[in-house]
């Protein structure tokens, strides 16, 4: 369980000091950032594990002190928006006194590590090495640095970003791939050290570095696709899947969630990438009841396919309000289409390219075809046009 300053530094709040203000730091659960709509605290559950208890209390907090909307990020961590200066440090002392937060390294596991009877390796002991030796590290590396250690089992993580990733063999040992560099096979103890050297390497260059600066990509980065899993077999019994659309819920359908968990039997869940819960042992009637409550529960929910950021509506880059705008649009999203509706030009909810990308812009909303929320749109449309249907989501034309 982490500890942290019973207080927030007011530069901070002001987003004024080298916090989660700067350019590419992260919130943390004692440190959040300053957004459109308040202060935004991203929190590291130990091993993204959590009873429905503590689940519910998380929601119940984000109600008290925040403005009741929680998210589940890309990489399957957990956001509450809307603290306010004087609650932030409220909602930080009551979450550490009762919930195990991580802090230090970002090391990214899958969240059945250890319970997947089909994983190569147990990822945790490689993940307690490296975070242990990167303690001396502390505060020298980049707030984005991660290391993403996947043991090959049954949920993905190709799709995340990592300065460092290690991936389990079916024939013993590790892959290891520094930045944009090619894997090198090393065996538990080599990868420990080559991680750990490589992450002091940044260290001493600097707090912006990151291992592509070392290991630069020879070509564009691999793209992966991951297609909806509704269910992933645990060494006793089965994790059932839901998602949040467009990685967001407020509190009180993820305490009526708990609530109807809690009857079905269910005792615990897990944070998983993608935006998704994973409910251990769930019987379908829950999954029926999840869905009643909004939430994503087959690969046939057009909102599986769509990325969208808070936009305007909690965000002071955005233009437009781009989760309300992404479901008006969802029905008329064709089958195999990926929609990213982003707030403004940093594309923070879809960092790669989609089928269709709509920005929000000061002059309207750019259209992107096979591209990211950077590139120059095709064209500029105004917002009754794209409610209306104008543009291709039929043959990308």
């Amino acid at each position: 369980m982490s500890s942290g300053p019973n207080s927030i530094p007011a530069a901070l709040l002001a987003g004024t000091a080298d916090g989660p203000a700067r350019r590419g730091a992260c919130p943390t659960l004692h440190v959040p950032m300053q957004t459109g709509d308040g202060l935004l605290a991203r929190l590291h559950i130990v091993g993204g594990r959590l009873t429905l208890a503590q689940l519910a209390t998380l929601a119940m907090l984000a109600e008290r002190h925040g403005n009741g909307l929680l998210e589940i990020t890309a990489r399957g961590n957990l956001q509450v928006r809307g603290l306010r200066p004087e609650s932030a440090p409220i909602f930080a002392r009551t979450v550490s006194a009762q919930i195990p937060i991580e802090g230090g390294l970002n090391i990214d596991l899958s969240p059945l590590a250890g319970d997947d009877p089909t994983e190569l390796a147990d990822p945790r002991p490689l993940a307690d090495a490296i975070r242990k030796g990167a303690e001396k590290l502390a505060g020298r590396l980049a707030p984005k640095v991660s290391v993403v250690i996947d043991g090959s089992g049954q949920v993905c993580l190709a799709a995340l970003k990592a300065d460092i990733r290690l991936v389990a063999l079916p024939t013993g040992g590790w892959t290891i791939t520094l930045g944009g560099g090619k894997p090198q096979r090393v065996d538990a103890e080599g990868a420990t050290a080559t991680a750990l050297a490589v992450l002091g390497a940044l260290a001493a260059i600097g707090p912006e570095a990151r291992a592509t600066d070392l290991f630069p990509y020879a070509g564009d980065p691999e793209l992966f696709a991951k297609p909806w899993r509704s269910s992933f077999n645990l060494a006793q019994g089965k994790a059932r899947a839901i998602a949040l659309p467009f990685g967001s819920a407020r509190s009180s359908e993820i305490i009526a969630l708990c609530e109807a968990a809690k009857a079905a039997e269910v005792q615990n869940l897990r944070l998983a990438p993608d935006h998704t819960l994973l409910l251990d042992n769930a019987p379908d009637d829950l999954i029926v009841k999840a869905e009643a409550l909004g939430f994503i529960t087959a690969s046939e929910d057009a909102r599986w396919r769509i990325s969208a950021c808070i936009g305007s509506a909690g965000c002071a880059s955005g233009h437009i309000p781009a989760r309300e705008m992404a479901a008006a649009l969802a029905r008329e999203l064709s089958s195999g289409k990926h929609l990213h509706v982003s707030g403004c030009s940093k594309g923070c909810a879809h960092p790669r390219p989609a089928d269709l990308t709509l920005v929000g812009r000061p002059d309207g909303i750019g259209l992107v075809i096979n591209g990211r929320a950077g590139d120059t749109p095709r064209q500029v449309l105004d917002t009754v046009t794209v409610l209306a249907g104008g543009i291709p989501f039929q043959d990308g034309q």
